[in-house]
């Protein structure tokens, strides 16, 4: 074989559905100028059987039939306590995480913490503590908020694991003998707060708070220094086209669209190769480089392989990474969309199914930050608001587009008019003894609520908006998936708030309370009202299960609704008016425990105004924003 041009090199890939989540055999080719030594041989596949077969075992893994689904939230970075913004990204895989489940996939949900860095060495020297020991109270804390939130992760990863740095280390090795990491120098600026290196585009002037002249992240805000170190390279300019490619055929691999095409904007410009290691006399608190004691593994290359570990890698990946699905915060988007693929796609595994992209929380239109004394405590608001309550106002009010602001007053009246009020106050009416004496599913009568508007048939009462009830609610369950599948939960739950305030109104207008009920024509009319009513109520209750999963389940419990009734599949929403069999029909309700959802005070103080605590003030004087990995 000829000697390789190291400085002009022609790699030829036969890519196996990792570009496109097909089956497809396609060739692709790049260029790069590369230096250092190479010593990867040059790859060339025919489009046969044979070769097929063979690449597909090394390249992908089995393809299967089955229904699974992998969600992971970034590994949260341990510098500081969680705040609002780490439980919403967590909230947003849990809530996708469940509906999955509803809808009988298998499903596997992974959080964490991300422990190694330079940033946690030194937070750990102003504590005063060993790494390990800082670590793990910090971890415990994220622990303790998901575990009371009701975040129903089935596994809770720490990088400082074992089974985790064996990963990190074998997905190294691949990296390194396939020939894309090779000794390098870097001289380029840093930012420490971030773990992230940047080009000279990314840097811009600032001052500190004491006027002196810095360098500062133009993205983060975050200052950064000049670095200039031996250590490994990643071959991250010889993906370029390639992460093109990628992204140009699945236009949903980067979720929203606007997030996407900035990845694809970023993609215009050249990339560096990427330094993927530090010196250990710089940073000792890692995973060290195998066979180069004097090297650290970089950061975000070690934490990037979480997802794989939780996976099982290197020996049992297989099945659940073929199923694997990010939701990312919008500052560590170029980590888990340039970095991530190519890091994949070099150790020649597939890339995720899809990376949802969320964007952050302010407090009344400001950032959260130590300075400014605003960092909430979502332990506290959680406690105040309760868990259902906080659950369902971050993932009401959370648009993935732009940032959402959190401020006391606005969650109050969010909950009280929507889950206290409006939902709350349905199922009250629905269930009280003055309507419903028997406390059971009334029937349902067909005569009272025929297919078709009577026009004016004598006896009937049903209305034109009625009718327009019924199909919003129906339809419902396809508007929850198209806007679950595209990461827009707001929508989905603006659509349920919307068919809830319809179904009130149909309550109001047909005032069932002021039906005579010695009267046979009123009492079935009044039935028919309570029954479809409770038919509605059943729908919200079962959609909202993976949002407000402890009101949801008291809501179905007295609709007398069993634990194996509330699937999506069996649905089947007012089966009577089209003439099928209902199961509910006739069925005592369950036991009343109290009203759905309390309303909450307004606080005293100044109304609109954030409330803060003494635990929020504590956390004020400690707290530095961090990125969520």
């Amino acid at each position: 074989m000829k000697s390789l041009n190291p400085s002009r090199l022609t790699l030829r890939y036969s890519v196996l559905g990792i570009l496109t989540g097909t089956m497809k055999l396609a060739n692709i080719s790049f260029i790069r100028n590369f230096t250092g030594s190479f010593y990867g041989s040059v790859l060339r596949f025919q489009n046969c059987d044979t070769e097929y077969l063979r690449l597909s075992r090394r390249l992908m893994c089995k393809y299967r039939k089955e229904a699974l689904y992998y969600v992971t939230t970034p590994i949260f970075y341990v510098n500081a306590a969680p705040h609002i913004g780490h439980l919403y990204s967590a909230l947003t895989a849990d809530c996708l995480h469940r509906y999955k489940l509803m809808r009988g996939f298998r499903s596997k949900f992974s959080t964490g913490t991300d422990e190694h860095g330079l940033k946690i060495q030194q937070a750990a020297d102003v504590a005063g503590k060993e790494p390990l020991v800082f670590c793990a109270e910090v971890s415990s804390k994220f622990q303790q908020l998901f575990q009371r939130c009701n975040i129903s992760y089935t596994d809770y990863i720490r990088t400082t694991e074992a089974r985790h740095r064996r990963a990190v280390e074998h997905f190294w090795t691949m990296l390194q003998n396939k020939g894309f990491i090779y000794k390098g120098s870097y001289e380029g600026w840093y930012s420490t707060q971030d773990e992230s290196f940047l080009t000279p585009s990314q840097v811009e002037d600032s001052t500190d708070c004491k006027g002196t002249s810095i360098k500062i992240s133009a993205e983060s805000g975050h200052k950064v220094e000049w670095m200039k170190e031996d250590n490994y390279m990643f071959r991250l300019s010889a993906f370029r086209s390639l992460l093109q490619q990628w992204l140009e055929e699945n236009p949903k691999a980067v979720q929203p669209e606007h997030f996407h095409r900035r990845v694809l904007q970023w993609l215009q410009d050249d990339l560096p190769d990427l330094s993927v290691s530090r010196q250990r006399s710089r940073l000792q608190w890692g995973i060290p480089v195998p066979g180069d004691a004097e090297q650290t593994i970089y950061v975000w290359l070690d934490a990037l392989v979480n997802y794989l570990t939780v996976a099982g890698y290197p020996e049992s990946h297989c099945e659940w990474w073929s199923a694997a699905h990010h939701v990312v915060g919008k500052d560590i988007l170029k980590f888990h969309a340039i970095y991530w693929p190519a890091f994949l796609l070099a150790a020649g595994l597939p890339l995720p199914k899809a990376i949802y992209v969320h964007s952050h929380w302010t407090v009344e239109g400001q950032k959260m930050s130590k300075s400014l004394g605003n960092v909430v405590d979502p332990v506290e608001r959680s406690e105040r608001f309760t868990v259902d309550g906080i659950r369902y106002f971050l993932l009401r009010q959370g648009v993935p587009d732009s940032d959402g602001d959190y401020y006391d007053d606005k969650i109050i009246k969010l909950l009280n008019n929507e889950l206290a009020g409006s939902l709350g106050g349905l199922l009250n009416r629905c269930t009280a003894l003055s309507l419903n004496p028997a406390q059971v599913y009334p029937s349902f009568c067909n005569t009272c609520f025929p297919r078709e508007p009577a026009g004016g048939s004598i006896g009937v009462k049903v209305m034109q908006e009625d009718y327009k009830m019924l199909e919003a609610v129906s339809s419902l369950p396809a508007v929850m998936e198209q806007h679950f599948e595209n990461l827009q939960i707001y929508k989905a739950l603006e659509a349920i708030a919307g068919c809830v305030r319809q179904t009130n109104g149909f309550m109001q207008r047909h005032a069932p309370w002021k039906l005579d009920r010695r009267d046979s024509q009123d009492q079935r009319w009044l039935d028919t009202i309570l029954h479809v009513s409770l038919e509605c109520l059943r729908i919200y209750g079962t959609l909202l299960q993976p949002v407000v999963p402890a009101t949801a389940e008291k809501l179905l419990s007295r609709l007398g609704v069993g634990p194996e009734e509330r699937s999506w599949e069996i649905l089947n929403f007012l089966a009577r008016y089209h003439g099928r069999e209902c199961p509910f029909e006739g069925r005592r309700l369950g036991p009343d425990t109290g009203v759905l959802f309390s309303r909450l005070d307004r606080p005293e103080t100044d109304q609109g105004k954030l409330k803060r605590t003494k635990k929020d003030r504590l956390m004020a004087t400690w707290w530095q924003p961090a990125s969520a990995n």
